[in-house]
């Protein structure tokens, strides 16, 4: 079995890097924009564009312009590239038309050639990349690299370098696991309830930050345009932002992996997060009610990343062999995992008493265990591994207070 991963390394290049990394992710965010206004200002019929026809032009161009020239040629045409795979999702209807790129959104390259770039280890902590017509660049060495490296991204958040490194390597195919069978329910009080009993607190972190963030955005609006106050502002809010992402990708992450190692089959809900955090504004015609306690909870739910989790949780859980199954959510909440009554009636904030057989349990814990019932009623779980316990796996995470 191929595997294939990437690791990502926070950069330390030099004042002088710096100045020309910066002018190398703004060539690649103006070729794709320029390619992109190509596509949708200049299309006559019988006259086509692809990536072949733009990257011919790019070689052109290069030998003209001297700022470009500078710039190495692969990321150029690896833009051309991202654009030509955004029209394909585009006409398949797998996302929007593609829009121009912009400054401090996406500043990114990528160097695809292997032969063009090299990785050494200069100390216990620290590494070097090194890039073409750059050098040697410092990353903080935080993990080894495993397999054979086969592409670099180079990126910059939050005023912030990082290089993603993408690797593969041949593995052997993993065995399925011993391991119990293991129902989550999301939710907003309890991030994720299992099937064991066990509830794991939410992070909350956007709105751990909210204060903060509020009184960065307000100090931002006060400064002058072009300024070079209102770019520190505007710095001091990217960087909180970045803050935050990263404390709940920690905590996502966390939770995971002690989930993906404790259990071989997960099942979850199968959640469709864009029409949970559509506006309630309504029309003018027929406004919506309550709009702002429903754009409170909207935050609330986008705050605690549940398609990542789902994301991480599958492929961990398919690096050890194990199996994350998505099944239909309606209902789950309202129906008794002892007897299947169904009946909105029965929840009662986080309390679940049937009104049919009377069995009484958290309704975050009811809700998980219907949820692992499901995927063994439609025989997409094992039934060997439907039975087994959850608990017995020790599953250890933060339990609510």
């Amino acid at each position: 079995m191929l595997e294939r991963k990437a690791h990502l390394y926070r950069l330390y290049p030099t004042p002088e890097q710096e100045v020309f990394l910066v002018q190398w992710v703004g060539a690649v965010r103006f070729m794709f924009n320029l390619a992109l206004e190509q596509r949708r200002d200049w299309f006559r019929p019988g006259r086509r564009f692809n990536y072949a026809s733009q990257c011919r032009e790019v070689t052109m161009l290069r030998a003209e312009v001297d700022w470009l020239k500078a710039v190495p040629v692969h990321p150029l045409q690896q833009a051309l590239r991202d654009l030509d795979r955004a029209y394909q999702n585009w006409w398949s209807g797998r996302a929007g038309a593609p829009q121009p790129r912009q400054r401090g959104l996406n500043d990114a390259m990528r160097f695809p050639d292997p032969a063009t770039f090299d990785f050494r280890r200069v100390s216990c902590r620290w590494g070097e990349v090194k890039l073409p017509k750059l050098g040697w660049i410092r990353f903080r060495w935080t993990r080894s690299l495993p397999g054979h490296v086969r592409n670099l991204t180079v990126t910059r958040r939050a005023e912030q370098w990082f290089i993603s490194a993408q690797w593969e390597q041949e593995v052997a195919e993993p065995a399925p696991p011993v391991l119990p069978a293991l129902g989550i329910d999301m939710g907003v009080r309890v991030f994720a309830a299992l099937s064991s009993g066990v509830r794991i607190v939410p992070s909350n972190e956007g709105k751990k930050a909210g204060r903060a963030l509020a009184r960065a955005q307000r100090k931002l609006a006060r400064k002058q345009r072009g300024s070079r106050n209102r770019r520190k502002a505007k710095a001091r809010v990217a960087r909180l932002h970045a803050r935050v992402a990263n404390a709940r990708k920690d905590f996502l992450h966390k939770q995971s992996t002690i989930v993906a190692k404790s259990h071989g089959v997960v099942v979850v809900e199968d959640l469709c997060v864009r029409n949970m955090v559509r506006s309630a504004a309504g029309t003018i015609a027929e406004p919506g009610r309550k709009v702002r306690q429903k754009a409170g909870l909207n935050r609330t739910i986008l705050d605690q990343g549940w398609f990542t989790f789902r994301t991480m949780l599958a492929y961990k859980l398919a690096s050890r062999g194990g199996q994350l199954i998505a099944v239909d959510p309606r209902n789950t909440s309202r129906t008794c995992e002892a007897c299947g009554h169904v009946s909105g009636e029965s929840r009662n904030g986080l309390r679940f008493v049937c009104v049919a057989c009377g069995h009484a349990a958290h309704a975050d814990t009811n809700a998980a265990r219907n949820i692992l019932n499901r995927a063994r009623d439609t025989r997409l779980l094992p039934v060997e591994a439907s039975g087994c316990r959850a608990d017995e796996a020790g599953t250890s995470v933060a339990l609510v207070a």
